[in-house]
């Protein structure tokens, strides 16, 4: 196998497409989003291409005792309503520097093959606590692009997130500006604790006012209520583990006059 491979697979004319990239990261909220947006438009998807690389993990998947190497892959979607899109998903990022730039300069050549000229990142930013109401916190490759995304409730912050953004979604953002795309990323509030459907339903919801294409949201609120279930029984035994601590005898506890 060469160091990058693109399966060709199917051929499709796409109108004015998007391309929304929705690989693992913080509470796999790209994943989940861009997972969910195929499954509601399942009707209206195509694959297209499989691009298989040296810099992925090197294991295979397994589906009912088949196995399928390791790869990302790219759906073609034409909703009823709204803009066409092109969905990157995958199970694995690159695991080294050079090969996250090799696998985001070929996604953005097969964006250009199908007529790209809009770049849309999904993906988490951590908060380290629990969240109740889950915010959208944004970035773009162009100033004038800010007002367009704020009035689909995304919000811009100072210096946030911390740290910038890193892999596939960070340097779409960079290579694809460098390369004349308009570029965003979506990032969901997310605890960084566990996967969270409830951050992915609120990056898609703000992809949904951008693009104005509808999603139906009841399987990922299953997956909400589920993960909230896990949550709960985790938070339960914090509070046990932490009574027992409170209940452990000190020395002055097992002090005695006599």
């Amino acid at each position: 196998m060469d160091e990058l491979e693109i399966d060709d697979l199917a051929a499709v004319e796409l109108d004015d497409p998007v391309l929304v990239e929705g690989l693992p990261g913080v509470g796999h909220v790209g994943t989940l989003a861009a997972e969910h947006l195929l499954e509601e438009l399942d009707e209206e998807c195509t694959l297209v291409r499989r691009v298989y690389s040296q810099e992925f993990p090197p294991q295979v998947s397994i589906e009912d005792g088949v196995s399928e190497l390791t790869c990302a892959e790219l759906h073609a979607v034409s909703p009823a309503d709204g803009r066409d899109l092109l969905v990157l998903t995958g199970d694995h990022q690159a695991q080294t520097n050079k090969g996250h730039y090799q696998l985001t300069s070929a996604f953005l050549d097969l964006a250009e093959e199908f007529g790209v000229n809009e770049v849309f990142a999904l993906g988490g930013v951590p908060t380290g606590e629990l969240i109740e109401e889950y915010a959208v916190v944004g970035a773009v490759s162009d100033e004038l692009m800010l007002e367009r995304f704020e009035d689909a409730g995304v919000e811009f912050r100072e210096n946030e997130p911390a740290g910038g953004i890193v892999g596939v979604s960070g340097l779409l953002l960079g290579l694809g500006e460098r390369r004349g795309f308009e570029t965003a990323c979506l990032m969901g509030e997310t605890s960084g604790y566990l996967v969270d459907p409830k951050s992915a339903r609120a990056v898609l919801e703000c992809l949904e006012a951008l693009l104005e294409f509808d999603l139906e949201y009841d399987s990922l609120d299953e997956r909400a209520e589920d993960m909230e279930d896990v949550m709960g029984k985790i938070q339960e035994m914090e509070q046990q583990q932490q009574q027992q601590q409170m209940d452990v005898p000190t020395d002055d506890d097992l002090r005695y006059i006599g």
